[in-house]
């Protein structure tokens, strides 16, 4: 890897959160004010929260408005799969059918949100966001219209239309996590990129600005949390209180509504896209080219990370299933998503924690510290022969899940390769939601032979797996500084 710019050199000398400048989150270092105007979203000190704590100067960075659009504006995703096994099932009266529609929205997002977020970082958020939302919108639409008018599903083609629609569901569902994350990281850098008149010194603070990135992305992991909590509970409700199409129809208008609401805010003006500048390298100059071995060791280090998020997910796909064959033998089956949802409790407050950590607890560190914690816990999951003590036992093995997954989008965020933020960013959630679709078999085969303690197992290795990646992750950052000519001192090590 080649040289850093001197400003992100000194930001990655004891940072335990990346740095990236604009250079990372845009493509090349871009001036603050050529990112965002005078008049945008964090254009005012003297507008600050009355809020207390470090979370109070996300609003001021981002703007008015962004935090709770951002928040609800994700919830059709968490809504989408769930939605449409429940409306494919109460249609076609077949747990199969069900399943193929949540499964074709799986594999539709994990294939789709990659390149929805190559798209964003070519072409700008805007722009895709809005594209993305109407065609969704329409996606969803078609969805519920093709399961009531498909009459027999026995035939071999006769799931066809509700499949394909599904799958298209999936794949456009826009990603506004993602999309989040990307802005959070050019907003905590831009100033890094501008110098005061007359010193040469950057006008922001490097210790400030980890810190604000630290809270954002810790804030980000429990808005996930929040959203994949609350959108399965509310398809459920809105399904058995009214009718099994309205959750879809729900997200949909959520869509089309919160979405272009995203897409339009002042933050957007923070990422650049790649085709309005030149191209940098991973973690260079802009005026550089990277090497060869450069970009293959960075987008090896990209490869680690997004394996470790299928990981996650494969521990959240076996969990999910390995609880639904716990409850059915000490209760019923139907209450394994409330258990489930405990562990999401834990988690999300974990990942809250994560901005009050020290910096100079690094990245790597994090990851394999807190990897490790979780594979010891899940020993935890064969112990319980009860409801009770298995809601305690998922309140304590969420506790590391949450830091691990906003280390590991952390880590993303630092080594993306230059104008390749929000790729990297898509393609992690994607890797979660691959893995949830592959724990989710393993563990249901798991589960059906030799019964839950097996699909804890995949649990279990999901975990180990994990502390692994972050080994190998941390092996790599150490590799990718030792070459560089400042130090490259970087979090992680």
């Amino acid at each position: 890897m080649t040289s850093l710019p001197s400003h992100k050199a000194a930001a990655y000398g004891a940072a335990a959160s990346p740095e990236p400048s604009s250079t990372e989150a845009t493509g090349s270092a871009v001036p603050a004010k050529a990112a965002v105007p005078a008049d945008g979203p964090a254009r005012s000190n003297a507008r600050r929260s009355r809020l207390p704590g470090r979370f109070a100067r996300l609003p001021e960075l981002a703007g008015p408005g962004f935090l709770p659009i951002a928040l609800f504006a994700r919830l059709p995703l968490a809504m989408l799969t769930v939605g449409a096994l429940t409306l494919a099932t109460a249609v076609s009266h077949s747990y199969a059918i069900g399943g193929l529609a949540a499964g074709a929205v799986g594999i539709g997002s994990a294939a789709g949100a990659p390149v929805l977020g190559a798209l964003a970082d070519r072409a700008g958020q805007r722009t895709v966001l809005l594209c993305a939302a109407a065609v969704n919108t329409l996606a969803v639409a078609a969805l519920i219209i093709a399961a009531y008018l498909t009459h027999d599903f026995a035939a071999p083609a006769g799931p066809a239309a509700v499949v394909l629609t599904a799958f298209l569901s999936g794949a456009s569902c826009p990603q506004v996590g993602p999309m989040a994350r990307v802005r959070w990281m050019a907003l905590t850098t831009r100033d890094l990129a501008a110098t005061e008149p007359g010193t040469g010194r950057s006008q922001g603070s490097i210790a400030t600005r980890r810190a604000e990135l630290d809270t954002a992305l810790s804030y980000e992991g429990t808005a996930d949390e929040f959203t994949f909590v609350l959108g399965p509970a509310l398809v459920g409700l809105l399904a058995s209180l009214f009718a099994p199409w309205l959750p879809l129809a729900f997200a949909a208008l959520l869509t089309a509504t919160l979405v272009p609401a995203f897409a339009v805010h002042p933050s957007q003006l923070a990422v650049v896209p790649a085709k309005r500048k030149a191209g940098a390298g991973v973690g260079q100059h802009a005026d550089t080219k990277p090497g060869r071995g450069a970009g293959a060791l960075a987008w090896l280090k990209v490869a680690v990370a997004v394996l470790a998020m299928v990981c996650m997910g494969t521990f959240f796909g076996s969990l999910q299933n390995a609880l639904s064959a716990f409850s059915a033998q000490f209760a019923t089956a139907e209450i394994a998503g409330l258990m489930y949802a405990v562990m999401g409790l834990s988690s999300a407050v974990a990942a809250l924690s994560v901005a009050y950590w020290p910096q100079r607890f690094g990245l790597a560190a994090r990851w394999t510290s807190a990897a490790a914690l979780m594979a010891v816990l899940s020993l935890l999951l064969f112990l319980p022969a009860g409801i009770w003590p298995m809601a305690a036992v998922l309140l304590v093995v969420g506790i590391p899940v949450g830091p691990v997954m906003v280390t590991v989008f952390s880590i993303g965020g630092l080594v993306a390769p230059a104008g390749r933020m929000a790729t990297v960013m898509t393609a992690l959630a994607s890797g979660i939601v691959a893995g949830t679709a592959l724990g989710a078999f393993l563990g249901g085969q798991a589960a059906q032979s030799q019964g839950f303690a097996a699909a804890f197992l995949v649990s279990l290795a999901s975990a180990a797996a994990l502390a692994v990646l972050g080994g190998l992750a941390g092996v790599l950052l150490r590799r990718g500084k030792a070459g560089q000519p400042d130090g490259g001192r970087r979090p992680g090590a």
